[in-house]
């Protein structure tokens, strides 16, 4: 059974410039491109009717180049930047029609921020930085700095509480921000290109780390990012945007193998398919195979339908080049030499994939 929904986007507009109402009701009726939208009324497009859900414990990449409307988008989770149109629902309730009040309680209780330049404060510790959401709620000392130690355990910077941020190198400033944004204990985490500015082995660190601390505490997560390989290697799902519209939104797999326009299929060009291809997107169905092949037989290599490319090739050669595809212990496909050379040459069930 699927999740529950945790945050609904529903046609989200958002448009720059003094005469933003016009331009966006000239959109409606003109179909006006974003550059027609600059010429004709001095507006820059940020984001244009974007529409999505994300379901609880999910991480939801956002991704798209410079210039995109990706960070755009994710400022309006929280409000920090104000629609032009549209709704967005966290649970039931629209974050649009929030107070200031409400709004506040919403970012210090519910929903958590990380940025890219760390965002730290030179003049706290360590410990202080990750404590000030629960200062700002009134939390006691003790409290707040027991918590604080915790959350620092869990990103391995234990030892590092007294230190300030120009002691750390970038890597462990961005863990600090990971830190506080967990201390808070929100119910969502928005991440804004949290790890770009890194370099690629302290970057690489960090995805691991996120994704393990992702796992345990299966909180819901939108992560922007400019970085395909970032987003295929983090995201349950991913959304492309270009010129402020979203594009495609897909499970990695989904992206890669079906590109929905050449601006996608320009990006995931260069990416590996190894660990993109599952097996149940390359078997034949066991009763269709065995009717033209005949049976297959117990002692051949066995797959979960989940199993990626790579870990198929290797089963193929301790065998035959026969797999059988397994579920529940019940079995479900087939994998040929046939089946498996055509994924790894790019086609999907006969079709060509790029």
């Amino acid at each position: 059974m699927d999740a529950a929904v945790s945050i609904s986007v529903r046609g989200v507009w958002k448009v720059f410039g003094d005469r933003a109402g016009e331009a966006l009701a000239a959109i409606r009726t003109e179909n006006l491109s974003k550059s027609e939208v600059l010429e004709k009324f001095g507006c820059v497009v940020g984001v244009a009717d974007a529409s999505f859900d994300v379901r609880e414990g999910e991480i939801f990449c956002v991704m798209g180049l410079s210039g995109s409307g990706k960070s755009t988008l994710v400022r309006h989770i929280n409000r920090l930047l104000e629609p032009t149109d549209g709704h967005i629902l966290i649970g039931n309730e629209d974050v649009t029609e929030l107070n200031e009040t409400q709004l506040r309680e919403l970012r210090n209780r519910r929903v958590a921020m990380v940025f890219q330049n760390f965002g730290l404060m030179p003049h706290r510790t360590v410990r202080d930085n990750v404590a000030m959401p629960l200062e700002i709620r009134g939390t006691g000392k003790a409290r707040r700095w027991e918590e604080a130690d915790r959350v620092l355990s869990l990103v391995e910077l234990t030892g590092w509480e007294d230190k300030y941020a120009h002691e750390l190198s970038g890597g462990m400033q961005q863990r600090v921000g990971l830190a506080r944004a967990i201390a808070a204990d929100p119910d969502i985490l928005l991440m804004d290109e949290p790890f770009s500015a890194l370099d690629p082995l302290i970057r690489k660190q960090l995805q691991d780390q996120f994704m393990e601390l992702s796992a345990e505490l299966k909180k819901t997560t939108i992560f922007i990012t400019h970085d395909l390989d970032e987003a295929i290697r983090i995201g349950n799902r991913i959304a492309i945007m270009k010129d402020g519209r979203i594009v495609q939104i897909g499970t990695p797999e989904d992206i890669v193998l079906n590109p929905a326009d050449e601006y996608v299929a320009d990006f995931v060009a260069g990416i590996s398919k190894l660990n993109l291809i599952f097996a149940h997107s390359v078997m034949s169905p066991v009763e269709e195979y065995e009717a033209q092949q005949g049976a297959i037989g117990n002692d051949i290599p066995k797959a979960h339908p989940d199993t990626v490319l790579n870990d198929l090739i290797d089963l193929s050669v301790e065998g035959d080049g026969l797999i059988a595809v397994e579920d529940n212990g019940e079995t479900v496909g087939v994998i040929d030499r046939v089946g498996l050379m055509k994924a790894i040459q790019g086609g999907r069930g006969g079709e060509a994939l790029s």
